[in-house]
């Protein structure tokens, strides 16, 4: 999943991609790269974003899905946790919504269950403006799980199907180095609730408190470490800001799982 923030203020590339042309050229760099999903984002959710009107992050958003809606045929996400966003673009041919919120804002879990999109579910302790004061957990594993699960079940209750559903542990938002650690470790958990796992690691502050890395754009080869874990513990998805990169160090975890797989069945 290629991340394309069509936002003046996201952590890593605020600004590179707020116009128009800049963010398809960059969505069409990402598929050649190998991308499976581009998801695109008109509103920032690092600590301390602000918030912006649903007119704004439609008017960012809208243009780059009817781009990429009407000359490719690659699955397009919608990062918003705005109801009237996910309607538009949907109706403009997303065929995911990703939300940071997880359906938890008005109107939101009924505008997805009325539409035909996949909804990834991603778990956030507190709001993008203060995640990040103080998180706290008694096990961050089983209360990330435990609210995945309930939001899920929420989810079939509304009427979504369990096959369009997938789950986002939220690494870094709000949550401490040690949570995110823990998290990764306990990845094989939340793959067990039986959705595709997302994991968003990209250039994520958590390699600033690991290894001093102060600039996003240090933190490449960081994430791709992470990411091959994440795939190899069982995630499904990688959302990263590095496509090539990412896909080489996922071939590998990927590998190493199927010739596991094979060993396995072979000594059943």
């Amino acid at each position: 999943m290629g991340v394309l923030n069509v936002t003046p203020d996201s952590f890593s590339d605020g600004g590179r991609y707020d116009c128009l042309q800049v963010a398809m050229d960059r969505a069409h760099e990402m598929l050649q790269e190998g991308a499976g999903i581009i998801d695109i984002g008109g509103e920032s959710t690092r600590p301390g974003a602000q918030a912006v009107s649903v007119s704004q992050e439609l008017d960012r958003v809208l243009p780059v899905i009817e781009g990429l809606r009407g000359g490719t045929g690659t699955l397009i996400s919608i990062d918003t946790s705005k109801a009237e966003v996910m309607q538009a673009a949907c109706a403009a041919g997303a065929d995911i919504i990703n939300d940071v919120r997880a359906l938890r804002e008005p109107g939101a879990l009924d505008a997805a269950a009325a539409s035909d999109a996949a909804i990834c579910l991603m778990h956030m302790q507190g709001e993008p403006r203060t995640m990040q004061h103080k998180p706290f957990y008694s096990d961050v594993v089983a209360e990330v799980r435990e609210f995945l699960a309930e939001r899920v079940s929420a989810c079939i209750s509304a009427g979504v199907a369990p096959e369009r559903i997938l789950v986002d542990p939220g690494f870094g938002f709000g949550k401490t180095l040690t949570h995110n650690l823990e998290l990764m470790a306990g990845l094989p958990e939340l793959a067990a609730l039986g959705f595709p796992v997302v994991a968003g690691v990209s250039r994520k502050s958590l390699f600033q408190a690991l290894l001093g890395l102060d600039q996003p754009a240090q933190r490449v080869s960081a994430s791709l470490g992470a990411a091959a874990i994440a795939v190899d513990r069982g995630a499904s998805i990688i959302r990263t800001h590095d496509v090539a990169q990412t896909r080489h160090a996922i071939a590998i975890a990927g590998a190493l799982k199927q010739i596991n797989k094979q060993n396995f069945s072979e000594s059943a």
